[in-house]
């Protein structure tokens, strides 16, 4: 089965993003998901570096992160209208330096439950964020992100319904498991819609931990995928505790690439 594999760089934080990069093509990663941590990491000087460091190891940015993911609820989808269309020029600017790193998606968390707007004024400032990003040929991608609105894949497919085909998705396995779902149930409502994966595994102690290290069937979840018709990259996104040496997230990688070829 051919899959590909990657890494978030999310899994150093806190190193600083230029050097979380450096370790992706250092420990031998190609397909890259980067988190940008501070506003002035899309200045063109720092992106500038970023793309030094991208083209000296052959990297493949996939996607991009922003680091004002905490405030879109307040940013974005609050009743205060003027602070939404102020904050529009900032997302602007992320979906340029998305394009500029040659990513195709950009992940976006949205709105924290239970927030202050209508579902039809969410989707309708969404789908101006969607068409933003078209401009510089770039996806805008809701995640599935616990105690957030789109937690759940109900609330995703009325967002699909409402905006169409434009409406696509980062599915999260944790961030599934952690608001009481399982990545199937996203899959069954929404498969044509899903365009990036974010994997980790989890065991009865703790929800994120490295895959194939927990109980999380990969071999079945690669297959089904595979049935809908996914061909996008599968990203391995955890955290500082989530691990104990960085050598283990590239061991996961090697056992996942083999692991997908006797599938």
């Amino acid at each position: 089965m051919n899959i590909e594999f990657g890494v978030s760089s999310a899994c150093f934080y806190p190193v600083e993003t230029e050097k979380s990069l450096e370790l992706t093509g250092e420990y031998g990663f190609r397909n890259v998901e980067l988190f940008l941590n501070s506003q002035s990491e899309i200045e063109d000087e720092f992106v500038n570096k970023l793309i030094s460091v991208k083209e000296k190891y052959g990297l493949n940015i996939v996607s991009v992160h922003p680091f004002a993911s905490f405030a879109e609820s307040f940013y974005l989808f609050s009743n205060y209208e003027r602070r939404y269309t102020d904050i529009l020029p900032l997302y602007d600017r992320l979906f340029e330096v998305t394009a500029m790193l040659g990513a195709s998606f950009f992940v976006f968390h949205g709105a924290k439950i239970p927030g202050t707007i209508s579902d039809e004024e969410y989707c309708r400032r969404f789908k101006t964020l969607i068409e933003m990003g078209k401009k510089y040929g770039i996806q805008v991608c809701h995640e599935n992100v616990v105690h957030h609105r789109c937690e759940s894949p109900d609330y995703m497919k009325m967002m699909r319904d409402n905006i169409g085909e434009d409406f696509k998705i980062v599915l999260d396995i944790k961030q599934a498991h952690r608001a009481g779902f399982s990545p199937y149930d996203f899959i069954g409502k929404l498969s044509d819609a899903i365009v990036h994966i974010h994997i980790s595994d989890r065991n009865s102690e703790k929800d994120c931990i490295t895959p194939l290290k927990g109980e999380f069937d990969f071999s079945a979840f690669f297959k089904t995928m595979k049935k809908t018709g996914y061909t996008g990259k599968y990203i391995i996104e955890l955290y500082e505790w989530s691990y104990e040496t960085r050598e283990e997230i590239f061991d996961a990688y090697k056992k996942l690439q083999n692991l997908s070829e006797s599938l």
